[in-house]
């Protein structure tokens, strides 16, 4: 199968591309803007591999889209390309709704142009799959189901109302159009090439370099945690099984509060990479005023994808949390560039915020000459997450 797949060089895109290239026998064309978040490494020996080919091209593009279309001829679609970082949506709205809303309706325009050219049975055979968040569906208290196919949209921030746009907007050219399309909706990711300004990388490289980890409020909010590769399995089998009109939630069920995650991080590097100031957790977590419109939890019932897909998650929040930071451990060549070069771990979507009356105080940095600055310019756990992108 013929598979462009946009956003490719992004963090889930790329899980996907390896996965495309290493278990499946498809061709890939990757379309990707190169943005600041874009990692050619991430696609490790998929770079450069016969099967796939690398187009540096915007989805706003309709010329670029229509010319990447017309001379590489998908059987298929892997929407991906999107603005995801909710803190960079509260600080500029307007890119977000450029990028996932206009450029939605820019691939939905050239996909259908596409697919009514194509004979009857590769019309039959065509798919359109865009992978969106579970954060379109507004936010769950404590005691509230999880999420499903069904659920009432409530998008609380820019960046899911946007997301929530491309939704209907894929659901719309389905119906009106007969464009073979379906949508699934996801989880919070983690993994390998993960861009730093999100939650767990973040946490884990401030947490090496002994800075502070300001949790938004009391670190109570709650949110599901899926490893990428797992992920991408979903999403391959979809492009390969789904069914136009669907929708599939994919998650593991695998729910932790920020707090919780961050406390996991200072243990897992206390045990891999011993701190000599003591551990980490005690010593550099430090409370802050919450975000603007902050969401409570969001998870997914993925029984339905489950069920269709032949898919479960593989991964265990503890295994694949290891696992993760044992990478960035031995791949600091990779990010250490981005922290001096493209994002140093700033504080985005709202400005700096004084720490709340019950911060943990900071203590020296380890190797340091002096105690740590009461807030430093570090995004806040609990708001750098890991939304699909």
């Amino acid at each position: 199968m013929r598979i462009l797949v946009t956003g490719g060089l992004g963090f889930i895109g790329s899980a996907v591309i390896r996965r495309l290239i290493t278990a499946t026998g498809h061709e890939v064309l990757n379309l990707d803007a190169r943005t600041y978040a874009a990692s050619p490494e991430a696609l490790e020996g998929a770079l450069h591999h016969p099967r796939h080919r690398l187009l540096e091209a915007d989805i706003r593009d309709g010329r670029a889209v229509r010319d990447a279309f017309g001379s590489f001829r998908p059987e298929a679609v892997m929407h991906l390309a999107a603005e995801s970082h909710v803190d960079r949506s509260i600080d500029g709205p307007a890119e977000f709704v450029s990028t996932n809303v206009v450029g939605t309706l820019v691939m939905l325009e050239a996909a259908r142009e596409h697919w009514q050219s194509l004979p009857a049975a590769a019309r039959d055979g065509f798919r359109f799959h865009h992978v969106s968040t579970d954060e379109v569906f507004g936010a769950l208290e404590a005691d509230d189901p999880p999420f499903h196919a069904g659920t009432r949209y409530d998008p609380r921030s820019p960046y899911s109302a946007s997301k929530a746009a491309s939704d209907h907007l894929v659901r719309a050219w389905q119906h009106t159009y007969g464009l073979p399309a379906f949508v699934s909706n996801t989880t919070n990711n983690y993994g390998p090439w993960q861009f730093p300004e999100k939650l767990i990388p973040l946490v884990a490289l401030n947490a090496l370099e002994g800075r502070t980890l300001p949790v938004y409020g009391d670190g109570s909010n709650v949110r599901d945690w899926l490893h990428v590769d797992d992920h991408a399995e979903a999403l391959v089998l979809a492009i390969e099984r789904g069914r136009p009109g669907e929708t599939y939630p994919i998650g593991p069920r695998q729910e932790r509060s920020n707090l919780a995650v961050v406390r996991a991080i200072c243990a897992v590097l206390d045990r891999l990479r011993p701190d000599p100031a003591g551990p980490r957790a005690e010593r550099l977590i430090r409370f802050v005023a919450d975000r603007p419109g902050h969401d409570f939890r969001y998870a997914m019932d993925p029984s339905a994808a489950e069920a269709a897909l032949g898919w479960r998650a593989r991964r265990d929040f503890e295994t694949g949390l290891e696992e993760t930071l044992r990478w960035y451990l031995g791949n600091e060549a990779w990010w250490r560039p981005i922290r001096e070069r493209r994002y140093a771990g700033q504080r985005l979507g709202g400005g700096d915020a004084p720490a709340s009356a019950h911060a943990v105080p900071a203590r020296a940095a380890p190797g340091g000459t002096g105690a740590a600055p009461a807030m430093e310019p570090a995004a806040a756990a609990g708001l750098a997450e890991g939304h699909p992108s």
